[in-house]
């Protein structure tokens, strides 16, 4: 029998209707909280509830939501991926956890992967409030991406953002690029792992398209969650694949340590092992003991 209860629970970003889903504890009254949301054009429903429900079974409410254009939230164009925007559902959605009535709203931690393990990071560091943070195999520095994945890469991706861009400029549909794709193929992640990787992670019923608005590929080179880790003052579990293709392990190790209460796991695997098998297994249970150590009363 287990030991939660699921309700939907919505709110809205930019006046945009967010989904989310609030897993509720049935033994334990005013349970700390943990915020998740999935990396890059990913929805809620893929692997998340997996983390969810042992965290819940563990005591703890959790709440996942999906960003404005992906799953059950509202919003166009479809799938598009903007670290802004992203950034500004994380702020409405704690806000959101922060009224409601059966959680405690002063023990809250946000999980983050990949592309929202950054956003973890720039969100903590701008709300002193936040309790505790978990950033697995996060995207920290789109600098050392860049460099990681090679001018190959960047020659390829330019004119691909520079279309879309101008389709914005004569207010046309946007011109959209694969999420994932395999190596002899343009994607936004087309490393070996890639494809087979995040396809583990799709339920079968799921109708998620595969592609993006490709302006990300100019947004993004911006973006760099590193410059944020200083001013992250909670504790922060960080988790990184030694082995990863997409996101250079090196600079993940320099942001978790450039936190104060930043503690580094190291894992000898890529960037989607995590979320399955045995990787998974280790993975929870340290974030599990992480999560009841922060968020104890």
């Amino acid at each position: 029998m287990k030991k939660f209860a699921v309700s939907a629970s919505t709110f809205y970003s930019q006046q945009t209707r967010c989904a989310g889903e609030l897993y509720l504890p049935t033994d334990v009254k005013k349970p700390p909280v943990v915020i998740m949301a999935h990396g890059f054009a990913a929805e809620r429903t893929f692997g998340l509830p997996d983390y969810a429900e042992k965290f819940a079974e563990n005591g703890l409410a959790v709440y996942i939501f999906d960003y404005r254009c992906f799953g059950d939230s509202d919003g166009m164009p479809r799938n598009l991926v903007d670290p802004k925007r992203h950034l500004q559902d994380w702020t409405a959605a704690i806000l959101h956890v922060r009224s409601l009535e059966d959680i405690d709203p002063g023990r809250i931690a946000l999980w983050g992967s990949s592309f929202s393990g950054g956003h973890v990071i720039v969100t903590a560091a701008g709300d002193p409030k936040i309790s505790a943070i978990i950033a697995q195999v996060p995207f920290v520095d789109a600098i050392s991406t860049t460099l990681k994945l090679g001018p190959r890469f960047l020659m390829q991706a330019m004119p691909h953002g520079i279309r879309d861009l101008s389709r914005i400029l004569t207010f046309r549909a946007p011109y959209y690029v694969k999420v994932i794709g395999k190596p002899d193929e343009f994607a936004v992640m087309n490393t070996p792992e890639c494809y087979e990787g995040y396809c583990a992670l799709i339920p079968a019923d799921s109708n998620w398209q595969n592609g993006c608005p490709a302006r990300i590929l100019l947004k993004f080179a911006a973006y760099r969650p590193i410059t944020y880790a200083k001013r992250v003052k909670c504790p922060a579990l960080v988790m990184m694949g030694e082995r990863d293709s997409l996101i250079d392990a090196t600079a993940v190790e320099k942001t978790a340590n450039k936190m104060p209460k930043g503690q580094l796991v190291k894992y000898p695997f890529g960037h989607f092992e995590i979320y399955k098998g045995d990787a998974f297994a280790d993975a929870i249970e340290k974030q599990t003991e992480f999560l009841l150590t922060h968020l104890a009363g």
